[in-house]
């Protein structure tokens, strides 16, 4: 307290000038009318600029609600322009085809982990065994793309082998010209934007920009949009051609995904299986 008094008896000017400072100031403003606008109007600029500042720092710490309530809303979305009616993601809604026969169920999940710098690159979602979820489902994302197949499941999750996996292999098509072709990523790849489509008849003319959808032979319902043709002059050394493509679907940002039933997928398997294997 000693200290404190002396402190303020040493600058006992400087403290005086700066009341009668605000005195001053506070008489102006109070009895001139010009001032007082002035006075007001600085006020108000300095504290709209404070609260503007603070609902950007509020913003910015709601930041991670927002964008799961947009991908929640987007997701909503996508199910309806897949025509289906709820995005309850424990329950499964069937798509119909063109015989009005049931083939197709989509079930909508959450990535809860992704990788996308790996050789082998694996999700996780929240959805198991207890949803219907099964080892080689195909998934796809609510926007453009396919995302891979279901690998392993236990009751409440399950992992999917990314389509940035050395062993993932897809049935697409050339949309122009419906060549048929392979899906995969890549020896070396580490591009997670793009992919190779090999195993295309020669005699096919392919252009850059064509666009690349599945073909309904991998348990991928056709037609889904994978990519567009960025390269038409991947080397192969076969009678084959391969091309670059780059793809829609953005893995870096994959937050939810749809796991499809195909309804005669076991049965086609057990077709399949009996075939000689030539």
């Amino acid at each position: 307290m000693r200290n404190l008094w002396i402190f303020i008896n040493r600058y006992n000017a400087f403290f005086l000038f700066i009341i009668f400072f605000a005195v001053g100031i506070i008489l102006t403003v109070k009895n001139n009318a010009y001032q007082r606008s002035i006075a007001v109007n600085s006020t108000n600029a300095v504290v709209g600029e404070v609260y503007q500042n603070l609902n950007v720092l509020k913003k910015y710490i709601s930041l991670g609600n927002v964008n799961d309530s947009l991908a929640q809303e987007n997701a909503k979305l996508k199910t309806e322009l897949l025509n289906l009616k709820s995005i309850d993601s424990a329950k499964k809604i069937t798509i119909k085809d063109t015989l009005n026969n049931p083939q197709y169920t989509y079930l909508s999940a959450r990535v809860i982990k992704n990788s996308i710098t790996l050789r082998n690159n694996v999700i996780t979602i929240n959805k198991g065994s207890a949803d219907g979820v099964v080892p080689e489902m195909a998934v796809i994302s609510p926007g453009k793309g396919v995302v891979g197949f279901v690998m392993d499941v236990s009751e409440h999750l399950a992992t999917i082998r990314s389509l940035l996996h050395k062993d993932t292999k897809i049935s697409v098509n050339l949309q122009k010209s419906q060549a048929l072709g392979i899906l995969v990523w890549g020896v070396g790849n580490a591009d997670f934007t793009k992919a190779y489509v090999k195993e295309i008849p020669n005699h096919f003319k392919i252009g850059l920009k064509d666009t690349i959808v599945t073909s309904g032979f991998s348990g991928f319902p056709p037609g889904i949009p994978v990519g567009t043709v960025t390269n038409t002059a991947v080397a192969t050394g076969d009678n084959f051609m391969s091309v670059e493509i780059k793809l829609f679907n953005d893995f870096s940002t994959l937050q939810y995904v749809y796991v499809i039933l195909d309804k005669y997928a076991v049965e086609q398997k057990e077709l399949e299986a009996k075939l000689p294997n030539e």
